[in-house]
């Protein structure tokens, strides 16, 4: 329902459309990113021979293939698609164009934050799994781009006496973990990791966001042109790290697994054979 809907999503495609001729431009980082996220494949023995790439623009499907593995590519944008890597498909995560029990690796590299339902959005990427199937995924979450969103929120209330929406608002990690419980994972597992950019002209910073398609596409931002000093005021106030304007990406690495009967159960509430009370006792006399 539109009431619900923060993010316009034909804004979404048509920024993601413009991106797909420069895409290369940010390429090195998208694939930087992506390796922080498939490096976790590397942590089970699992073999993996059909996999979903969600919107990795070109810095996942290439590595997945490289693995022997089967991949599709989907997008919003029917052009990114066809540049990912994968077989191409243009859809969103929220209208998952495939059958149940598709795929058995489901792969959402920096995608998922502009999703409206995401809620929803996880529970059909889950049924997209086969039984034992794994996902990962990596999202922005609260504290990425903050210095950025003071920056524009204080210049353009100086100026105007108000301000617009210009940064997505992003969920916090339990958030995360939380979603991934309602989505029906099995042994979902959430954390973080900060990394810090530096630019030595901030406009390069806006310059990256506009090439990987990540413009605003809030609803509710403001359609006017804003003032032409509003964006270099607002950089100059980044805090800057040796003459270099720094801003902090806090991703999110988001894994959970398709419930099957051989994976490993919590044991039922009050079936434990020791209480807690002698468990600590046992661990702090082994320690003396």
């Amino acid at each position: 329902m539109d009431e619900i809907e923060i993010f316009d999503r034909m804004a979404v495609r048509r920024h993601r459309d413009r991106a797909a001729s420069t895409i290369d431009k940010v390429a090195d980082l998208l694939a930087d990113l992506a390796e922080r996220l498939l490096d976790r494949l590397d942590d089970t023995t699992h073999r993996f021979t059909d996999a979903l790439d969600v919107g990795g623009r070109g810095s996942v499907a290439p590595a997945l293939r490289a693995r022997g593995m089967n991949v599709v590519s989907l997008d919003p944008s029917a052009r990114m698609a066809s540049c990912a890597g994968g077989v191409p498909a243009a859809g969103e995560a929220e209208f998952l164009p495939f059958a149940p029990q598709s795929f058995d690796l489901v792969i959402a590299s920096l995608s998922l934050h502009w999703v409206n339902d995401l809620p929803g959005a996880l529970i059909q990427l889950r049924q997209a799994l086969r039984p034992d199937g794994l996902f990962l995924a990596s999202l922005p979450i609260l504290g990425t781009l903050d210095t950025l969103r003071s920056a524009l929120t204080e210049t353009e209330a100086d100026f105007a006496g108000g301000a617009s929406p210009r940064i997505s608002p992003f969920p916090d990690l339990r958030d995360c973990a939380a979603l991934l419980q309602r989505a029906g994972f099995a042994l979902p597992v959430a954390d973080a990791e900060d990394i810090d950019l530096l630019y030595a002209n901030p406009i390069a910073l806006l310059r990256d966001l506009r090439a990987a398609g990540e413009s605003n596409a809030l609803r509710l931002r403001n359609r006017l042109i804003p003032r032409r000093d509003l964006f270099p005021v607002a950089l100059a106030a980044i805090p800057s790290h040796e003459g270099r304007a720094k801003v902090r990406l806090r991703l999110a690495y988001l894994t959970g697994w398709s419930p099957a009967p051989s994976q490993p159960k919590p044991l039922p509430r009050g079936s434990a054979q020791v209480s807690l009370v002698e468990a600590l006792h046992q661990h702090t006399q082994g320690r003396k």
